[in-house]
Parts: structure tokens; C-alpha cells; sequence
């Protein structure tokens, strides 16, 4: 949010529900309505998690908390009983790892929205609702970030259901959590004096104002007050009162983004969203778009412990820190270390803090963090440096994610570079060429059904091929499990752009 922005009584009569220019009919349509449509936005880089998370990666695919992505336990947490299949909105760049994630997590999407341009998320999220409308007008939205960490799920979809009538009235229903620190890195939401402020309370509260990230001072005044939840930026309302919050406050937008869905393409098993249209959409959050202006809103106290992840230090928090502070992840050790979290994302790289305090190390194979705890907000300062520096490691991740599987370098030198290739299960490699380089191909685990020229042949583990430079060439896993290769390029010329596409599954260019 730009500013604190007042809503006045007079201003939250404008818009209650009965003068909602759809809310009778919304009420009256979505009389028994039990489900909602979860909208999971995954786009974002996550910069203030560097080296964990790249643009080429960022957080929400990474398993931060446990075996499951962020994005994945989102997609968990918002299915089942009560919840229709999600709309998912990504970027052309994460569209398989979305469809990779989702599959291994058993969730089937409705649809996987391909934005052609990073706008933000009002117009993410006017697709979604345009999107819905087309199929079912008062069905309700709920807009979730996918890189959200949520303690306890059983209350969160409690305040979900609580939240249900006032969203099926018209209503966009938000959701705070109740301040535990006087927190900096997030947003906060004042409520109505009037309204319950027993943090166990479900009922929907009024809104006083909306209030941008606070100094130190602030927070402090604000948590010993009471009455202010931190704002998750989650919301539920129907597809309709989505849209004529937009036609009435960000009319701008609504024309191009109708325009980018109902010209939308299907491509595999995406949709693509109109390009023309959409890039004439303005580059702007749903925050500043539609909360900062409408009145017929209403907050969900959220009683459970939740971060959205915005940096390193959020993070430790969500580590449960032992009795000195030091919070542990993958191949790390501390010696007499306190209030510090070190992690290892390589399990062949040893990290090992001594006499730390206050200090947060993260090790890729990469590229190492290591960072005063009170700065984890600077982060993204550090990889803007990167970025003028133009070193890969500021957007790159090490891991290579392609709809097959994925691939790391493990070695480079003048004129050749060794790679570590992991094809999924029924997988297939596009039928290409190169012009500069050939390989030598080694299977170390699986079987590989490999084409070369006119020979298609079965390679199994420990045995090797050689692909001559100019040779069209596939590599296939015809198993049931990850078929894993050592691949090896010689030539004058390694870099990725070095691909001629004869044919290829994924409709790739």
C-alpha cells in the first residue's frame, strides 16, 4: 500500500453489502454454494531468499519447511472437501514445473493460466475472476499466494468457511493475522473498534484502514494497542464482486484483461493468455488497484502461526530455532553458535558455523550467503549488485528445470563441460542437433532409449553412446523410474542456444 487509507463510515455505507451493485444477486444466487475456487498466484522472484531462490527458480517451488514445496503445501492445503480443482497463474518459464509440482503433489488443476508479461498481481487476479465468471459468475475466488507458510490448516480453513457468507454478500473478505512482534516487513490492518477483537472470534470485522509496512516504533505502538492484524493479502469474494470492484476502481484494466482471456489459447495443457491485450495492462497489485479504493470490505482474524517467507529471518523463525537460536538445514553444523540458521543445499557441501551470533549462511553449490540476521531484509540489494555485475548466479539457478526433468553442470573448462542429466519417467528429450559441440552420453542409472540418425537403440546402466556433432539425436526413458546420465560436450561452443528442434512434445520452439 502507497499510504494508511481511512474508511469512513460513511464510505463503508456506500458500500455495504445491499448497495454492492450485485451483491442481492450474488446472495441470492450463491444461495447454497459450497465451494471455492482456489487461485494460486506463482509468480514473483523472491529475491530477499537468494541463493535459494532465482527468478529462474524462485521460493515457491523450493521445499523450504520440509519435503513439499511452498508451492505444493499451498495446493494442499487449499484442496478437498469444500474446494473445486485451482486456477493456477504462472509464467511461461514455470509453466512445467507448476504441472511437475502439482502432479507429484496428486493435484489435478482446472487450468494453468500463462501470463505473457510479469504484471503483478491485479491483473492476475482479474483473470482468475474473469476466468471463473465465464463458467460460474458467483462462484467464489480465493486469491492465495503460493509461497505462504500456515501453522495451523484446520483454522485457516475455518476462517475460510466463516468468511463464505460475507463473500457470497458481496463482500471481498480478507485475512490478518494476529501480530505476535512488532513486525516491519509486513503490511497491517486496523479494525473497527466495534467488532469483536477476541483473536478466537471467526465473524468478519470491519475495516478502520489499511497500513503500509510500519518503522520499528510503529509496530511496537501498534502491538501493545491492539485491535491491528498483520495483512496476509489473501482474499475471498465471488468472481462477480471481483469484477465490478474492477470496473469501478481500476476500469483500466478490466478491458485488456477480458480481452487476454477470452482471445487465451490452449497450448498442451496451458492456457496462454492473449499477448497483445495483456501487454497493455498496467504493471500494479491488487493492493493498490482495489483494496486501497473499495469499501465493501471485511477481515477474517487468522489465529495460527503464518509468514509468507519474505526473507532469511522469517525463515529461522519458521525453523523452530532450538533453545540457543540455531536453526539447522541439510549437511550444517553449529559450534557453539546462537540465534543464527545455517543451511546446506548440497548434501556433498559441509557448512560449519563456529562462535556465530546473529548471523545467517546459506550454502549452494553455487554460490554462498552469509549475512547479519538484523539485514536479511537487504538481500535483494545483494542480488541487484549481482545483476550489475552480470554474474549468473544473481537469476540462474544451478538446476536447469525442463519439462523432462532437469540437468546441472558439473564441471566446465575450455571446450568442454560435464552435465548431470535426470529424465522423468515416459519423458523425451526433443529430436535435435547442435552445431559446435558433440557428447558422449553415459548412463548411470535406468535405461535410455536413444536415436541417433536413423538408429534407435536401448542404452541400460554403465553403458555409453557417442552423438557426432551434426547428428540428430533423442534421449527417451522408457521406465518407470528417473533415468539418470552423465553427458560430456567438446567443441568450440557449450552454450544452450546451440539447439536445432526438429521435433519435440512440449511444442517448443
Amino acid at each position: 500500500m502507497a499510504h494508511d487509507i481511512d474508511l469512513t463510515d460513511a464510505q463503508r455505507a456506500d458500500d455495504a453489502p445491499d448497495s454492492h451493485p450485485d451483491a442481492r444477486t450474488t446472495r441470492h444466487r450463491n444461495k447454497g454454494t459450497t465451494t471455492v475456487t482456489p487461485a494460486l498466484l506463482c509468480g514473483g522472484s523472491g529475491t530477499r531468499l537468494w541463493p535459494l531462490s532465482r527468478k529462474s527458480y524462485p521460493k515457491q517451488f523450493a521445499a523450504l519447511m520440509d519435503d513439499q514445496t511452498l508451492f505444493q503445501a499451498a495446493a494442499r492445503r487449499l484442496s478437498g472437501a469444500g474446494f473445486q480443482a485451482p486456477i493456477v497463474l504462472t509464467h511461461t518459464d514455470f509453466r512445467f514445473i507448476v504441472t511437475e509440482q502439482l502432479a507429484s503433489a496428486g493435484i489435478t488443476p482446472s487450468a494453468v493460466l500463462i501470463e505473457p508479461l510479469a504484471r503483478n498481481t491485479a491483473p492476475s487476479v482479474l483473470a482468475a475472476a474473469v476466468h471463473l465468471e465465464r463458467t460460474s459468475p458467483d462462484g467464489l475466488l480465493l486469491i492465495a499466494p503460493s509461497d505462504h507458510v500456515v501453522g495451523d490448516t484446520a483454522q485457516f480453513l475455518a476462517a475460510i468457511e466463516a468468511a463464505r457468507p460475507a463473500a457470497m454478500a458481496g463482500k471481498i473478505v480478507t485475512f490478518g493475522v494476529t501480530p505476535t512482534r512488532p513486525e516491519t516487513g509486513y503490511g497491517y490492518i486496523e479494525v473497527a473498534s466495534d467488532t469483536p477483537q477476541d483473536a478466537a472470534s471467526l465473524k468478519p470485522r470491519d475495516i478502520v484502514r489499511f497500513i503500509e509496512k510500519p518503522d520499528a516504533a510503529h509496530a511496537a505502538d501498534m502491538l501493545a494497542q491492539g485491535g491491528y492484524l498483520w495483512n496476509t493479502g489473501i482474499v475471498l469474494a465471488s468472481a462477480r464482486t471481483i469484477i465490478a470492484a474492477f470496473s469501478k476502481h481500476a476500469p483500466d484494466l478490466l478491458e485488456p484483461v477480458t480481452a487476454a482471456v477470452e482471445s487465451a489459447r490452449p497450448d498442451l495443457d496451458f492456457v496462454r493468455l492473449e499477448s497483445a491485450s495483456w501487454a497493455e495492462t498496467e504493471e500494479i497489485s491488487f493492493d493498490y488497484a482495489i483494496m486501497e479504493h473499495a469499501r465493501n470490505l471485511a477481515v477474517v482474524a487468522l489465529d495460527t502461526d503464518w509468514s509468507d517467507l519474505g526473507d532469511w529471518a522469517a525463515v529461522w523463525r519458521a525453523s523452530n530455532p532450538d533453545a540457543r537460536g540455531v536453526a539447522l538445514s541439510g549437511a550444517a553444523t553449529a559450534i557453539d553458535c546462537d540465534m543464527s540458521l545455517l543451511r546446506s543445499e548440497d548434501e556433498g557441501l559441509q557448512l560449519v558455523g563456529l562462535g556465530l551470533h546473529g548471523v545467517i549462511a546459506v550454502a549452494m553449490p553455487d554460490a554462498v550467503l552469509v549475512a547479519d540476521a538484523s539485514r536479511a531484509q537487504e538481500v535483494k540489494e545483494v542480488v541487484a549488485k549481482l545483476r550489475a555485475q552480470k554474474a549468473k548466479q544473481a537469476t540462474e539457478f544451478p538446476k536447469d528445470h525442463r519439462p523432462w526433468g532437469w540437468f546441472e553442470s558439473l564441471a566446465t573448462g575450455s571446450r568442454f563441460q560435464v552435465k548431470r542429466i535426470v529424465v522423468h519417467p515416459g519423458a523425451a528429450l526433443s529430436l535435435q542437433s547442435h552445431h559446435h559441440r558433440s557428447e558422449h552420453w553415459i548412463v548411470v542409472a535406468g535405461t535410455a532409449r536413444v536415436t541417433v540418425n536413423d538408429t534407435v537403440s536401448l542404452i541400460s546402466e554403465n553403458e555409453s553412446v557417442y552423438i557426432p556433432l551434426g547428428a540428430t539425436h533423442r534421449m527417451e526413458n522408457p521406465g518407470k523410474f528417473p533415468m539418470v546420465l552423465i553427458e560430456v560436450q567438446t567443441g568450440a561452443y557449450l552454450d544452450e542456444d546451440d539447439i536445432v528442434r526438429y521435433e519435440d512434445v512440449y511444442a517448443r520452439k
